[in-house]
Order: C-alpha cells, then structure tokens, then sequence
C-alpha cells in the first residue's frame, strides 16, 4: 500500500484545471489522481481505490441535461456524501455535490458573479476543522452563471456573500463545497474573461480590468486558502489511517 493518501481529483473541463489547488494539496502529502473528463478519461465506479475526492469546476452547466459526462460525477459525489469520505466541490462541483445531496441549483437570479470579490465567514465556522483559520472576509475568485439555491438537508452554511448567500457549506462531517474559486492563477482568469463576454458584461469592467483586478487579488487568495487546502489534505490522510 503507498505511503501517501490518495485523491481522486475530476476535471470536468480542460478551462478549470487544479492548478495551484493541485500543488498544495501535493506539497501537503498527496498523491492526486487526476481525471480528466474532456479527454476521455474513465472515472472508476466508487472510491474505494482513493481516500478522497475533489471535483473541479468548469465551464458546463449542472443545469445542462445533455452534458451527461457529469451524471458519473453526481454519482460519485452521492456516494462520498452516503460514506462521509473527504471530499471538496470548487464551482460547478459545489454545485454538483448540491445536487448530489438533494439541494438545488438554478440559473443564478442576479445574474453571473465574476472577478474578485469578498465572501463572509458564517458563525458557523468558528468550530469548523477546515474553516475555523479563515478570516472573516477572505479573497476569492467568484466566476459562475448559475447559484446553489438551496443547500442539502443538514448541511452547513460556512460563509456567504452579498449577492448569493450559499457560498460554502459542509455536509456530513468531511464534506464540502466553495462556490467560488481559490485554485486559480492569473493566466486561467484572463483566459475566462477573454472567453465569457457575458461574465465580464455583468461587471463594471472591462475584459482585461476584471483580470488585472483578480491577479491582484492572488496572493491574498494563496496565503488564506494554502493553509485551507492543507488542512484539507489532513482530512483525507486521517480518513485513510482509519482504513488501513
């Protein structure tokens, strides 16, 4: 058996790679493996192969009746949700992990959240192993079209934002889910605002300002969810020991 916990890590689409997510959860002790979607790669029937699970974002809708490619995704997410197993859903996976556990998404009703921006920390998440060393505002990377309207049943509510409420949420005790994105680097934003003129339409900014305004945010975003990616990574070694 290999030393190192292993993380299933789905990539639904080639724009949402795990970038620097994917090197802290490496430089913390993980193996990842990755799978991704849109060049063919087979996801395995359940988990029992890998100690955790992390499903990226990307630019399908989970929404779209015909992108079936992510019904294996909800499935894994059903089962990680049933066994408790380490899992993290970054935007279009958040929402997936939603529907997986019986919440809601829907076409988001002001509109889509792009660029850089603030979320607020829940009460909460004073407790939380994962989020209780967040700070009460802390920098993110928002870029979605649709929202997670209504969380699963029993899930918390770990931080929200001004125009979506359901920001990020735990279900279960190892669970959980961030709307918005920490894994980016400069060149992915400025590739999404070159690609999504009705993102950038619903800022005040232009293409490149909204790009410039994110890089800036970067460091910020690294020093903060760094940390929270290690203690991710702590989550699904302490659920492999407990399976060896």
């Amino acid at each position: 058996m290999p030393d190192r916990a292993r993380l299933l890590v789905v990539v639904p689409s080639e724009t949402a790679p795990p970038a620097r997510l994917g090197e802290w959860l490496r430089d913390a002790g993980l193996d990842l493996d990755e799978r991704h979607l849109a060049l063919g790669d087979a996801l395995p029937a359940d988990l029992s192969g890998h100690d955790g699970l992390l499903v990226m974002g990307g630019q399908q809708s989970s929404l779209d009746d015909g992108a079936t490619e992510l019904e294996p995704v909800r499935a894994l997410l059903r089962r990680a949700l049933a066994d408790d197993t380490p899992t993290l859903g970054i935007c279009l996976g958040a929402q997936l992990m939603a529907q997986a556990g019986g919440g809601r998404v829907r076409v988001g009703v002001d509109g889509p959240e792009v660029g850089a921006g603030l979320v607020a920390r829940r009460d909460a998440a004073d407790t939380d192993p994962l989020f209780a060393r967040v700070p009460l505002s802390p920098d993110v990377v928002h870029w979605h079209h649709d929202e997670i309207s209504e969380l699963p049943q029993g899930a918390t509510l770990l931080a929200a934002g001004v125009r979506y409420p359901h920001q990020a949420f735990r279900v279960g005790r190892a669970c959980y889910a961030l709307q918005f994105h920490v894994e980016t680097t400069p060149e992915i934003v400025r590739r999404w605002a070159d690609d999504d003129a009705l993102g950038v339409a619903s800022t005040p900014f232009d293409a490149a300002t909204v790009a410039d305004r994110a890089a800036a945010v970067h460091p910020d975003v690294a020093e903060v969810w760094a940390p929270f990616a290690a203690r991710f990574a702590d989550l699904v070694r302490a659920a492999r020991g407990a399976t060896v």
